[in-house]
């Protein structure tokens, strides 16, 4: 089973906007080895994209904490709200079909409450410049725990209703093939 035998990928890509609209944070789907699964990109601010075209951005920043946060959301089955290394905060909520775990609906690219961007580790994990981080860094938005719950209530309700619509029509269909095929007997 995958992400689209929930929804079409169009269908992703809604959600993805849909979140992006309400909380101006990088909303994605990933699918169980961390890749995005639709085109979508609306960057939160102008950092993340620097950071993320750096190869060590990507690898020890990005992709770790999308690594360590979707794995506590699966592991919990719960929603996971943790910050990267970068000091921007990241919430994955899992997506789990009965004891499948297809994937991840995630938002990130603000910082949490009084927080900061780190811009000191990031230079030292990427050798991007220093005053080009905190440049960038200086229009980065910050979100409330209330507000970050808020968007994860909304992202967990989302994957709830997507996961009973599927099991609802994929169990109408069993029932009507078992009924096809009794009445074939």
């Amino acid at each position: 089973m995958q992400l689209t035998d929930l929804l079409p990928i169009d269908d992703w890509i809604c959600i993805e906007k849909e979140i992006n609209r309400r909380s101006g944070l990088d909303a994605a789907v990933f699918d169980t080895n961390g890749f995005r699964i639709t085109g979508f990109k609306k960057w939160a601010n102008r950092l993340c994209p620097v950071i993320k075209a750096n190869d060590k951005g990507q690898s020890f920043i990005c992709a770790v904490a999308h690594m360590n946060i979707a794995t506590a959301a699966k592991k919990s089955r719960q929603p996971f709200t943790e910050e990267c290394d970068g000091g921007l905060v990241k919430a994955c909520v899992p997506i789990i079909v009965d004891d499948t775990y297809l994937g991840a609906l995630c938002g990130c690219g603000m910082v949490l409450d009084d927080g900061e961007v780190d811009t000191f580790l990031i230079n030292k994990i990427t050798g991007i410049d220093e005053e080009k981080l905190q440049e960038l860094s200086s229009d980065v938005r910050y979100i409330t725990s209330d507000e970050i719950d808020s968007v994860v209530d909304y992202m967990s309700e989302t994957i709830t209703t997507i996961i009973k619509k599927y099991k609802v029509n994929h169990y109408e269909t069993l029932h009507k093939e078992s009924i096809r095929r009794q009445n074939s007997d």
